[in-house]
């Protein structure tokens, strides 16, 4: 068995894309557009696992956008997207910037949680060992669900 991917259904592409792609720094790989099926999939993959997409179609994240508008109401059920991230206090920094809320900050210098346009959660974990405690982190507070 091999772990190919995880589709995330969204209500909007270009958001979803500022999202998962400008922010986050996912690679788009490739994109399918079905007219008669009437929905779009575009594929992003972690940049440190480009060589294993080209070779192996995985591991990826699925958008999927059906051109129908309907808004997708999300359960904690689905639990979270993780990444483990270079520098986790930066890429908070680069979400907070945008206007995302960080609903668990990294306080310990190693995991954060905030959310997609499309609340899906999403986990960064600070590869290695974690980063000293810094602020505005240590004393920000946990909000909201994750």
């Amino acid at each position: 068995m091999k772990y190919l991917h995880t589709m995330v259904r969204v209500h909007d592409l270009e958001a979803a894309l500022v999202f998962y792609r400008d922010l986050l720094g996912l690679v788009e790989t490739d994109r399918y557009e079905s007219e008669q099926g009437q929905f779009t999939l575009v594929y992003l993959a972690a940049p440190e696992d480009l060589d294993r997409v080209k070779t192996e179609s995985a591991p990826l994240l699925e958008l999927t956008y059906n051109w129908d508008g309907e808004v997708y109401q999300g359960g904690r059920n689905f639990g979270h997207l993780a990444f483990a991230v270079d520098d986790v206090y930066a890429l908070c920094r680069k979400m907070l910037d945008a206007g995302i809320t960080i609903n668990v900050p990294p306080r310990d210098g190693h995991m954060a949680f905030f959310r997609s346009p499309d609340n899906i959660s999403i986990e960064l974990l600070q590869k290695g060992d974690a980063l000293p405690p810094a602020e505005p982190w240590t004393s920000m507070q946990t909000t909201g669900e994750w």
